[in-house]
């Protein structure tokens, strides 16, 4: 791979783009990088990570005949997150920098990018969240909800605003220090800013522009990847307390659809006593799956349906003392929030439920192997 003056150099750059099918977007995006890179005075390449589209981008960047672009046709272990590290890992710069090919993340704030990690940090994000940082007018209200909902989820790993952003910028050095990269899904910053261990992360404001081309990658599989990423990011930081953070992460979600549940019932106009019941049941079912996906083993020990039934019984001690909490926090309270009320059976019920779980469900080993 070639730099502007044909060798490589301690300020050199590698900017690494994932792609699926984004052949009607790399051209402006390498139009604007060719820009940038015109005037930032130091070498910048660009290396294009395409998970074997087969839509004219291998022909397209070798028309274009630009010898600081080389793209990469992976055939195997295809995905975002994979193709991102296999490019990190190529990649020639000194500096490493990620961003998407459908022109959500503006190539023009790339200087000030690279400015920040002059100026010490180990890592920089392209941010919408701080202030300057935008967002396109066209991104919907579920979109912005979803995108809300994610950076809190992650907030116990980072206290970056926006550790969803996919634009980033790092130092060689420590994209190599990181152990275990595994990411699963997307969200490939979130895992070099807890795995590389990041001190000092940087976020920079952008203008973060709806795709113009082709069709988004964000599906209902890719959010569930994402919980299942947390999760073995939650293990990764906090091993010495991994039953307590799993079972913490996976209550926490749990709460989040009762009250989504039981907010939605009520206002339905189904009475407080049958929506308390039918929001804890319904927790208990999502807690199931994602106890099931977080922890196949159990899987296949048991059939989900037996399974699912030593689940029940278990947490059945504790959704019955929820239960009861809350409908006495409701009787006996002025005007309680109903919601309110389902938090103190919920915290009421925490307790069973992780005993139960630690000594009953998961069956762990809690006796000292010789």
């Amino acid at each position: 791979m070639s730099t502007n003056d044909g060798e490589q150099s301690d300020r050199s750059v590698t900017i690494v783009v994932p792609t699926y099918r984004e052949v009607l977007s790399l051209p402006h995006l390498l139009d604007r990088i060719a820009a940038v890179r015109a005037k930032a005075g130091r070498p910048i390449d660009v290396l294009v990570m395409d998970d074997d589209s087969q839509d004219g981008s291998a022909e397209l960047v070798a028309g274009r005949g630009e010898r600081w672009v080389e793209l990469c046709v992976r055939t195997e272990r295809r995905g975002l997150g994979a193709a991102v590290l296999d490019g990190l890992r190529r990649a020639r710069g000194s500096v490493l920098v990620c961003m998407d090919a459908d022109l959500s993340h503006p190539p023009e704030a790339l200087p000030q990018l690279l400015r920040s990690l002059e100026d010490g940090a180990d890592f920089v994000l392209g941010s919408r969240y701080v202030a300057g940082g935008t967002t396109s007018d066209e991104w919907g209200l579920l979109r912005r909800l979803n995108s809300r909902v994610a950076t809190w989820l992650a907030r116990p790993l980072t206290p970056v605003s926006d550790p969803m952003s996919g634009f980033f910028a790092l130092p060689k050095r420590v994209f190599e220090r990181g152990t275990e990269l595994s990411p699963v899904g997307y969200k490939i910053a979130l895992e070099l800013i807890v795995k590389c261990d990041c001190k000092h992360v940087v976020e920079t404001p952008i203008h973060f522009e709806q795709r113009r081309y082709g069709a988004s990658k964000l599906t209902l599989e890719q959010q569930l990847l994402y919980l299942h990423h947390l999760h073995r990011l939650y293990v990764f930081k906090y091993g010495a307390w991994r039953q307590l953070v799993q079972f913490v992460f996976v209550g926490g979600m749990g709460t989040a659809v009762n009250l989504l549940a039981l907010t939605a019932l009520v206002a339905a106009g189904l009475a407080v006593r049958e929506a308390l019941a039918a929001a804890i049941f319904a927790s208990m079912c999502f807690n199931f799956v994602l106890h099931r996906r977080l922890r196949p083993s159990d899987g296949r020990r048991l059939a989900w349906p037996q399974h699912f039934g030593v689940f029940v019984a278990v947490s059945s001690v504790g959704a019955a003392l929820n239960f009861v909490v809350a409908l006495l926090v409701v009787a006996h309270l002025p005007f309680p929030a109903v919601q309110l009320a389902a938090l103190c059976g919920i915290a009421a019920a925490t307790v069973v439920n992780f005993l139960a779980s630690r000594y009953l469900l998961l069956r762990e080993a809690h006796v000292r192997a010789a």
